[in-house]
C-alpha cells in the first residue's frame, strides 16, 4: 500500500518549483493533494494535470496569502471542495512551502521590500498554520520549507535569511504545542535548488558550475530532492521525529 493512502494534504505554493514537485510526490505516496496557488493559475492546473495522468487525485485551490483576508477565503473555499470530494473538512498534511526569494543585503534594503518578505515568509505560513490547526486531524504532519541561509550565514539576503529563521523557530514552538496531539513539526532547509526562483543564478555554465561545487556531491540540487524528504515527514515512518530543522543542502559549507 502507498504510505499515504487516504490521506489528504495542502500544499501551498505548489504551482512550480519545490511545492510543484511535493505536490506530486505525495500525489505518488496515495495522498489526495489540495495545490494552492497564488497568481500562476495555469501552471497550478498544469500540476494537477500532471498528477492525475500520474494516476493521483489533486484538485486547486487560488488565493492571496498576503491578507488575512484572503486566508480566511481560502480556508471557507478549502472546506467546500474537501466536503464535496471527500466528504470531509479535515486535512492530514500541511506543507508551508508558498514565499518569496529576494536577493537584497542590508544597506540596500527599504521598508517596503522587508514587509514583502516577513508578510509572505513569516506572517502567511503563520496564519495559514492557524486556520488549520482546528482542521488538522491528530497524528498529522506540519512541514515547513525553510533554508540552509539560517545555517550558513548570506548577507546578500539579508532579509529572507532573517524570515526562514523566524520558520525555524516557529518549528520548533509548534512540535511543543502540538506534541500532545501526536502531531509531528519539521522543518526541511534547502540549499540553492534548481528552480525558477533561482534562475537568474543559474541561467549560465558558470552559474551552474559555482553552485554544484558548494555541494560535497558537486551537482545541483533538485526539487525532488526536498521533495523526497517530505513524503517521508509526511508518513507514518517519522512518527518520532518532530522539532527537527533537517539541511537538505548536500552538505554545503559543511
Amino acid at each position: 500500500m502507498k504510505k499515504l493512502t487516504n490521506k489528504i494534504a495542502l500544499v501551498t505554493g505548489a504551482s512550480r518549483g519545490i511545492g510543484r514537485s511535493i505536490a506530486r510526490r505525495l500525489a505518488k505516496e496515495g495522498a489526495f493533494v489540495i495545490v494552492h496557488y497564488a497568481r500562476k493559475e495555469d501552471e497550478a492546473k498544469a500540476v494537477v494535470q500532471q498528477i492525475k495522468q500520474e494516476g493521483g487525485e489533486a484538485c486547486l485551490i487560488g488565493a492571496d496569502f498576503s491578507t488575512l483576508a484572503g486566508i480566511q477565503t481560502f480556508y471557507e473555499t478549502l472546506d467546500r471542495t474537501l466536503y464535496k470530494n471527500k466528504n470531509t473538512q479535515k486535512i492530514d498534511i500541511l506543507v508551508n512551502n508558498a514565499g518569496i526569494g529576494q536577493v537584497v543585503g542590508l544597506e540596500e534594503s527599504t521598508e517596503s521590500s522587508f514587509d514583502e518578505v516577513m508578510q509572505l515568509n513569516v506572517k502567511a505560513p503563520f496564519f495559514v498554520t492557524q486556520e488549520a490547526l482546528p482542521r488538522l486531524n491528530n497524528k498529522g504532519r506540519i512541514i515547513n520549507i525553510s533554508s540552509f541561509v539560517t545555517r550558513v550565514a548570506s548577507p546578500d539576503v539579508f532579509t529572507y535569511s532573517m524570515s526562514k529563521g523566524a520558520i525555524d523557530t516557529f518549528t520548533l514552538l509548534l512540535a511543543k504545542q502540538l506534541g500532545s496531539r501526536a502531531i509531528t513539526v519539521n522543518a526541511i532547509q534547502p540549499g540553492i535548488i534548481n528552480t525558477e526562483m533561482n534562475a537568474d543564478t543559474l541561467k549560465n555554465p558558470e552559474g551552474q558550475k559555482y553552485v554544484s561545487s558548494l555541494s560535497i556531491f558537486n551537482r545541483l540540487g533538485e526539487p525532488e530532492d526536498i521533495a523526497d524528504i517530505t513524503a517521508f515527514l509526511a508518513s507514518d515512518d517519522s512518527r518520532w521525529v518532530t522539532g527537527q530543522l533537517i539541511d537538505a543542502s548536500g552538505g554545503t559549507h559543511l
